[in-house]
């Protein structure tokens, strides 16, 4: 696949200050924010689009509380975070408003998607490489809970994993709890 890279740019944010580089994939566009110098071993979070949590502070899931502090963790050790437009799992933004309808009547996240015809989870990781390929980083610290990122980061070496581990609240309490049992998420 051919994938567009944008020049690099200043990002202030109020977690500090960044660089960012876009990187289009086919129709999608990911974002990579990273702060220079990038060490040998840099920390990286690959996190998927979650515009519910992420932008507007849904208390469904735990993803704006990981981006938080991952762009913490980031500003005060260096690395970056690589923003994969991956909505719902990569189902989308209007499947993913279904599958909640679905849990507002009693179905968990896994089960939901299945009833939409949807995987548990739906996401891909190869553009990742090719972001780190591009940075030259061969090696990295991974903040993840996910151990199907871990496998599929097949071809870099993943010098150690960081967990990031977020409370639960009485809105995503379940949620965590399937992920953990039935997606084998790391969360002790």
């Amino acid at each position: 696949m051919n994938i567009k890279i944008s020049n690099s740019a200043l990002l202030p944010s109020r977690f500090g200050n960044f660089e960012v580089k876009a990187f289009q994939e086919g129709i999608k566009e990911h974002l990579v924010i990273y702060k220079n110098p990038l060490s040998d071993a840099p920390v990286v979070r690959v996190h998927s689009e979650c515009l519910t949590g992420d932008a507007i502070g849904s208390l469904k899931c735990d993803c704006r509380d990981q981006l938080e502090y991952a762009m913490e963790l980031i500003e005060r050790e260096g690395g970056m975070i690589i923003y994969l437009r991956q909505e719902g799992r990569n189902i989308g933004l209007l499947n993913k408003i279904n599958a909640y309808a679905l849990q507002d009547k009693g179905l968990n996240t896994i089960e939901a998607n299945h009833q939409l015809g949807f995987g548990t989870d739906e996401r891909t990781y190869e553009i990742v490489a090719t972001i780190l390929r591009h940075f030259n980083i061969k090696n990295i610290k991974l903040l993840t809970n996910n151990p199907e990122k871990i496998r599929s980061l097949e071809n870099i070496e993943i010098v150690e994993r960081i967990p990031i581990i977020m409370d639960a609240n009485e809105h995503n309490r379940e949620y965590l709890h399937v992920k953990k049992t039935e997606m084998g998420h790391l969360l002790d």
